[in-house]
């Protein structure tokens, strides 16, 4: 399995990190144990959960997948074996997530929480890589702008206020290294500057949406990413299940994400079937399954340090891992480009 750092940490992680948000409810724990024993024999160590997941989120089932790994590593004495990934939420009206009620923020007293709770579910003493999940100012998330940037006056928990809540745990040894998710080019400056002019935690990684459907990361975070060594742990680079081609038409398996949460909005673009079926033609074109030519367009890229997985059964883990094995060629990239010239970034 490749190996790359970790921004301008020490550790390296493999190319494929393991996402676990379905574990303890799409997933059941008994399959997550199979995936994450195959995934440790492969080479792929790196696990990446959060304190809101299981997804969708909801009280019931909310931490349930940092239990399930937890456990797992636990029963396997593989902490020393594997490099721990988690997260806090930031703001948000999920107050089930809180000891008060309260909207979730990147406030020092609900990070301090919230990583000791993250401590405990994990059964471990310290994490190896702890985000935030999102924003604590307001920004448009998860597909949220394509109608266009908004601007909030609000601008939430002071960046410097969260970084010096994240130092202290890092000099406490409960987390090890620090990064942001589904942030903005501003923000992770706004972060990076902070960290030199304050002497705090330096991001090493940002977790953003990146697929053949959404590019919008190489406007802007792709060249912070390379210059700055804050790599990208890409999620959905399959998109939800889109580029497969399982949901053209108004598809809707049995068992899929869509049939059971009605949660594929970002991927029901106008334009979204047509981009889909361009790229199940070059798929088809260099002879490749079309998860594995998706996956393997995200794991090419320069500045992407670890591209983030999820699989709902043991033959969808077998195409990913066979992903690895496309040679990805300079025709493949040249006939991405051109399709991607033509329909850019449908679903943003």
């Amino acid at each position: 399995m490749e190996k790359r750092r970790l921004g301008r940490t020490d550790l390296d992680v493999p190319a494929l990190c393991l996402g676990t948000m379905m574990y303890g409810d799409q997933i059941s724990e008994a399959d997550a144990v199979l995936q994450m024993d195959a995934c440790l024999d492969r080479g792929i160590n790196f696990l990446d959960t959060a304190e809101m997941y299981t997804v969708p989120p909801k009280p019931e089932t909310q931490g349930e997948s940092e239990r399930i790994v937890g456990r797992w590593a636990a029963s396997r004495k593989a902490r020393d074996k594997i490099i721990l990934a988690t997260k806090v939420a930031g703001r948000s009206p999920a107050a089930y997530m809180r000891p008060e009620g309260e909207e979730t923020r990147l406030t020092p007293e609900q990070i301090r929480f919230a990583v000791e709770r993250s401590l405990k579910n994990l059964q471990t003493d310290y994490i190896d890589l702890y985000q935030l999940h999102w924003p604590d100012r307001q920004v448009s998330l998860f597909g949220g702008g394509r109608t266009g940037y908004m601007h909030y006056e609000d601008k939430g928990v002071p960046i410097e206020e969260t970084l010096s809540a994240l130092d202290d745990l890092v000099k406490e040894g409960k987390v090890r290294h620090v990064g942001l998710s589904n942030e903005t080019p501003y923000g992770v400056m706004k972060f990076l500057n902070a960290s030199r002019d304050q002497d705090l935690p330096r991001v090493v990684s940002i977790q953003n949406a990146y697929n053949l459907l959404n590019r919008s990361f190489e406007s802007g975070l792709a060249e912070i990413a390379l210059e700055e060594q804050v790599g990208l742990l890409a999620y959905s680079p399959i998109g939800q299940g889109a580029l497969t081609g399982k949901y053209l038409d108004g598809g809707n398996p049995p068992g899929s994400r869509k049939a059971l949460f009605d949660r594929l909005q970002r991927y029901e673009t106008p334009m979204a079937d047509e981009a889909v079926r361009r790229y199940l033609a070059l798929a088809k074109q260099f002879d490749a399954d079309p998860a594995a030519f998706a996956m393997q367009f995200v794991t090419t890229r320069p500045f992407v340090t670890s591209n983030i997985f999820g699989a709902r059964n043991m033959d969808q883990l077998e195409v990913i891992f066979a992903s690895l094995d496309i040679a990805w060629t300079d025709e493949m990239e040249k006939a991405v480009n051109d399709v991607h010239g033509r329909i850019q970034n449908p679903c943003p």
